[in-house]
């Protein structure tokens, strides 16, 4: 009798300790889920001459990219300035010129964020810059199609992704779709210009 009950007592406390070592575990990882569940992505609103686009951040992967993008926001910068490059199949970029093809003065350039963990996506809006990795000021553009050639590693640092259009993406397939030509010196500039007339932060939700 005392054989077989110390068999059994061994296999309470053996499934004890294991459930007491699975509760920390569990936990961590629920607190870690939460987390970052519960974290606001901020978003924009850019007000187009044919119509909206709500953009949403992403901090969370490309911090100094998005703050850069923010200041920007906030000072106006980007209040009628237009569409300068537009290329259908590929995507629309902007915010670097004013209605008479001006380039506006900007900041220092940022350090190139390009992350593996952001992809060149159908929708998803990046920082324009030259051949040096390091460039981007507050040029931006919204890729059109998947361009997965853009991404980090695959022709050399890449482009980088800080966010995506949640709405209005139809938007973005009009503005890919005008009537482009030369101007003053630049090539697939829209004939008819496409302004962006004020971007603002949204609210949180939350």
């Amino acid at each position: 009798m005392l054989n077989s009950v110390r068999p059994v007592q061994k296999l309470i406390a053996a499934l004890i300790v294991l459930f007491v070592a699975f509760i920390p575990t569990t936990a961590v990882q629920a607190h870690s889920d939460n987390s970052s569940g519960d974290e606001v992505l901020p978003k924009v609103r850019m007000v187009t001459s044919l119509g909206a686009i709500v953009l949403q951040l992403r901090p969370d992967v490309a911090p100094e990219t998005v703050e850069n993008f923010l200041t920007y926001v906030t000072d106006g910068f980007y209040d009628s300035t237009i569409f300068h490059r537009v290329i259908p199949g590929f995507m629309i970029q902007g915010g670097g010129f004013t209605t008479a093809l001006s380039r506006k003065q900007t900041g220092a350039p940022i350090v190139n964020e390009a992350s593996p963990t952001l992809k060149n996506l159908r929708g998803t809006i990046s920082m324009a810059r030259t051949s040096a990795p390091d460039s981007a000021t507050s040029q931006f553009f919204i890729n059109q199609v998947d361009n997965s050639f853009l991404d980090a590693g695959v022709r050399g640092p890449g482009y980088a992704v800080f966010g995506k259009v949640v709405e209005g993406m139809e938007v973005v397939d009009a503005i890919a779709d005008v009537e482009t030509g030369y101007s003053r010196g630049l090539a697939d500039v829209p004939v008819e210009p496409v302004v962006i007339e004020n971007v603002t932060v949204l609210e949180s939700e939350q």
